[in-house]
């Protein structure tokens, strides 16, 4: 069986949550933009066809889109962390990077975002 390594891109997923630790952010949620890398081995996907040999990335997409909009964030880098965790403990992932984007979060920049990677050891 071939070594095909695939990689799915969640693309801007768009959605709201608390975020922030100033009285207004703890108070109004926010939009954050999430992309997320997911890099895994397709060989056994490709050739047989078979769901349970792949990353269902719709199922992850629904993970993501709960966990995110049903908790609270003081910072960037704990909502990243977590997503980023989501998408690494993903079936057959061999290594995820999440980028989270906070839009209007700076008065001059369209936003500002942080991207966090991880890879299983072999």
């Amino acid at each position: 069986m071939p070594q095909l390594n695939a990689q799915i891109h969640i693309e801007n997923l768009r959605l709201r949550t608390y975020i922030g630790f100033n009285e207004t952010e703890k108070q109004n949620k926010q939009d954050v933009v999430i992309n997320a890398w997911i890099d895994y081995c397709a060989g056994e996907a490709s050739q047989s066809d078979d769901i349970d040999k792949a990353v269902n990335y719709r199922t992850l997409c629904k993970k993501i889109i709960h966990h995110v909009e049903n908790n609270r964030f003081l910072l960037l880098e704990k909502l990243t962390s977590e997503v980023l965790s989501l998408c690494a403990n993903a079936n057959n992932v061999t290594a995820a990077k999440v980028t989270i984007s906070k839009p209007h979060a700076l008065r001059f920049a369209d936003s500002v975002s942080l991207t966090l990677s991880t890879q299983r050891d072999a």
